[in-house]
C-alpha cells in the first residue's frame, strides 16, 4: 500500500488544465481545415474527386468543405499547392448544420451558448445518455476517454448515465442504421423534458462513409431535433469537451 501511495505522489497531478490552458495536441492531429482563397476550378475539382464522402463542394460561391461529411482523412490536402490545409484548431462544434460549411476567407462559426434557459437548467449538471446507432466504436472509444483521469469530465458537472430516464441529453454516435432507428427513438422518448440532442462524429451528422447506403438513415437530424453538432472522425476528446462547454455557455 505504501508503494502505491508513493507511486501516486511521484505521478503528481495528471488532470488537464483545460479550459484554462490550451491542450497540447499530437503533431499529426488534423483540425479545422482552411481553404486557400482564389482556388482555381480545376483545383476544386481535383479535391472533390479525392474526397470519399463528397464533403468538398464546387458551387457558384466557390469551393467549400462540409465538416458534417468530412472524415479528416487528408486526401484533399495531399495534392501539392496548399489549396487545403488542416490546422491544429480542435474547436469544431456548431449549433446548426449550415454552420459546418467552411468557405475560403470566411471565419468558421463556432457553437455559442444555447441560451440562458439551457445554461440555467443544465449549466452545473448535465447528464448524458450515449447511444451508438451503428457506429464503428471509434467515437465511442474517445467518449470513454473523457471519463479518465486526464480529462475528468465529471469536474464540469457532466456525466454519462445508464438510463435515459435519468438523462438530460442524448449523445448519439454512428450513422443511425435502420436496425437502431426504433431504439434511438424510444431512448429519446424515454427522456424527461427539457432535453437536448447531440450529434457526435461525422457518421451521426451525415452518415459519414456510409452516406447513401440503403441500411443507413444518414444522420441523427433526420429522426430527431439536434441541438449541437460535433464533427470529426472521430472527434477528439477535446473537441467534444469544448463543444459541450460552449453549448452550456462556459467557454
Amino acid at each position: 500500500m505504501i508503494k502505491v501511495i508513493l507511486a501516486r505522489i511521484k505521478q503528481g497531478y495528471r488532470t488537464s488544465a483545460f479550459p484554462k490552458e490550451e491542450p497540447v495536441l499530437a503533431e499529426r492531429f488534423r483540425g479545422l481545415p482552411v481553404l486557400r482563397e482564389g482556388m482555381l476550378p480545376e483545383e476544386s475539382e481535383e479535391r472533390a474527386i479525392a474526397c470519399p464522402t463528397g464533403a468538398i463542394g464546387k458551387g457558384p460561391g466557390g469551393a467549400s468543405i462540409d465538416l458534417g461529411k468530412c472524415l479528416f482523412c487528408g486526401g484533399c490536402a495531399a495534392s501539392p499547392g496548399g489549396a487545403v490545409n488542416f490546422t491544429k484548431d480542435y474547436r469544431l462544434a456548431a449549433l446548426s448544420r449550415e454552420d459546418l460549411i467552411c468557405r475560403p476567407g470566411e471565419a468558421y462559426k463556432l457553437a455559442e451558448s444555447a441560451g440562458k434557459e439551457i445554461k440555467r437548467t443544465f449549466g452545473r449538471s448535465l447528464k448524458l445518455r450515449q447511444v451508438s446507432a451503428g457506429g464503428c466504436n471509434a467515437c465511442e472509444a474517445d467518449l470513454n476517454v473523457l471519463n479518465t483521469l486526464a480529462f475528468d469530465l465529471g469536474r464540469f458537472g457532466i456525466q454519462f448515465v445508464a438510463s435515459p430516464r435519468h438523462a438530460d441529453g442524448l449523445l448519439v454516435t454512428g450513422p443511425v442504421t435502420r436496425n437502431m432507428r426504433l431504439a434511438l427513438k424510444k431512448t429519446y422518448d424515454a427522456m424527461p423534458s427539457p432535453k437536448v440532442v447531440i450529434a457526435s462524429g461525422t457518421c451521426a451528422i451525415s452518415g459519414g462513409p456510409y452516406i447513401g447506403h440503403e441500411e443507413v438513415i444518414g444522420g441523427v437530424d433526420k429522426e430527431l431535433p439536434v441541438d449541437i453538432y460535433i464533427p470529426g472522425c472521430p472527434p477528439h476528446p477535446y473537441t467534444v469537451l469544448d463543444g459541450l462547454l460552449r453549448f452550456l455557455g462556459r467557454r
